[in-house]
């Protein structure tokens, strides 16, 4: 993990941290199967399909997108699942494993998961 905990470090940011690496070290992505990485900043929402034996994004989809509509929003993250499926299933990908970054599961993460397994992705 590339973010350190520092003096400044908000203790909600610590909790986030401390989750995320609890959850990815019992998942790990491959070319059959990658991982479906979730960051969420405050305006908005970046997926990504991460194949780690190699270290490689296979495909990458965000809010800041043209092709999405709604920003950050609940709507925006459905949409944003939708267009990563689709991204997704045009290279062939069907499965995935879902990394939700330490985030808890419910709101805009929940809203992304949902519609990317109405797209087509089994996770």
């Amino acid at each position: 993990m590339a973010t350190k905990i520092r003096i400044h470090t908000s203790q909600k940011q610590v909790v986030r941290f401390k989750r995320k690496k609890r959850i990815r070290a019992k998942i790990e992505g491959t070319v059959e199967r990658p991982r479906l990485a979730v960051f969420r900043s405050n305006k908005n929402l970046y997926a990504q399909l991460v194949d780690d034996t190699k270290g490689h994004t296979l495909v990458s989809a965000s809010t800041l997108d043209e092709e999405v509509k709604g920003g950050s929003s609940i709507e925006g993250a459905k949409t944003l699942g939708v267009m990563l499926a689709k991204r997704a299933l045009a290279k062939k990908i069907t499965q995935v494993v879902f990394d939700r970054s330490g985030y808890i599961y419910h709101g805009r993460i929940k809203a992304l998961a949902d519609a990317a397994r109405e797209g087509g992705l089994k996770f």
